[in-house]
Parts: C-alpha cells; structure tokens; sequence
C-alpha cells in the first residue's frame, strides 16, 4: 500500500488474505472488515491510507496540459499517492476530465472532479483481485458517465460508460497480474484517449508512458510491462 506496498506502520510485508476479517486500523482505530493487512496485523484504512488526496482538485484545476498521462504522473510524484492504492481510483479519472476539458471538453471541471472524487473513493484497494474489475480501469468508465452525464436510465451514455470500463478492464487482463496500479492506470487512460478521440471528437494528448516505478514494486513484471523501462 505504500510506495513499496509495505505496512504503513511498520515496513513489513503486506497480506492478502481469502475472506475479510474484522480489522482495527492502527492510526484511527476503526474497525472494519478487510482482507488486506501486514504480516505482523497491522491495518491502515482507505480513508487513513489516502489522506491528503484532496489535493489532487486543486492540482488539476491548475492544470494546463491536455495530457493525461502527463497529469497523472504528476499525481503520483505527490505525497499521498503510494506504490499501490485506492488513490488510483480517483487519478486516472481526475486526469482524463482535467485533460478533456484542457482539449476543449465542455465540462464544469471543479464539479466534475468533486463528482470524480466522491466515486473514485467508494472503490476500495483490492478490488482489482477481489471483484475481478481494477479500480483504475472503472475510474476511466466513471470518467466517460461524468462527461456524458449518464445515469442508470440514460440510454447512449450507459452505454458507453460500460464500454469505455470494459476496454479498459480488457487492456489490463491482456497483460495479467499481479496488479500494479501504475501499469493499470496509465493502460486505462491510454485506452480512454483513444475511446474519446472515436466516440467524443476530442483529441487529448498521447504522451509515451514510461514506468519510473519498478524498483518500488515488489511484484513487477519487468519486460511484460509495456511501459517498463529497460
């Protein structure tokens, strides 16, 4: 969970185990039920495990550039953002509406980064193994339903929303696991320019992402990592 997906707490190694278990997070003492924790016990919530992701609205309201990849790897240089996380969930799709709207999108960018904030952090860490969907890759299909205000009665933007978390999901299981939220997310925003570019008419920018991030991941797939720099 952290920038070596190391306990928080005390540097150990982190566990995942097959069933959740009540867990007390140890800096805010509350009890919860999870399947992640370090060998030694020790739990750190979501809510303490991002703590200082707010930011990331300011950040983006800021912004110039009409390059999500550029936007999230400025994201993730930042303090609150770790190795591996729920942060993700809220980045890819922070990055996406900021550079739709530096592209010349038509969207209220405040209101939509509040809205992507309150859905990107109901996803929790662990879903990408435990639900069978990577949060990074749903943060992109939430992007699309903010951009196309689709709700469940909408007829064409449920539609795409689905399709846009469907291949980005597709993108991420072609490569496989073990997760890396680095590797998901920018495999979701690059799957989101193209689909924007095809469905929206609007032209992001296509930076080459390059991972700076494998000497900080444990379970990197080194040269089966499209991004892995060599």
């Amino acid at each position: 969970m952290n920038m070596k997906d190391e306990c928080l707490i005390c540097s150990e190694i982190l566990e995942y185990l097959e069933q959740d278990e009540l867990m007390e997070c140890a800096i805010c003492h509350k009890k919860e039920n999870s399947k992640t924790r370090c060998v030694n016990g020790h739990y750190v919530c979501n809510e303490c495990h991002t703590k200082g992701m707010d930011s990331i609205i300011k950040i983006c309201l800021d912004e110039t550039s009409h390059d999500p990849v550029e936007i999230i790897e400025k994201l993730m240089s930042k303090p609150f953002c770790h190795m591996h996380g729920p942060e993700h969930h809220v980045m890819v799709g922070a990055a996406l509406l900021t550079a739709y709207k530096n592209a010349g999108g038509d969207i209220d960018l405040s209101t939509a980064l509040i809205e992507m904030m309150n859905r990107g952090k109901s996803v929790p860490g662990g879903a990408c193994g435990f639900w069978g969907a990577c949060g990074a890759g749903i943060s992109s299909g939430m992007f699309i339903s903010i951009i196309s205000k689709s709700t469940p009665l909408a007829n064409e933007p449920f539609a795409l929303s689905h399709q846009m978390t469907s291949t980005a999901l597709g993108k991420i299981g072609e490569v496989g696991g073990p997760r890396c939220c680095k590797r998901d997310s920018f495999l979701s925003i690059l799957a989101a320019v193209d689909f924007v570019k095809e469905h929206f008419g609007i032209r992001m920018g296509e930076s080459k992402a390059v991972c700076h991030y494998a000497h900080k991941n444990n379970q990197c797939i080194g040269k089966r990592c499209p991004f892995f720099k060599s």
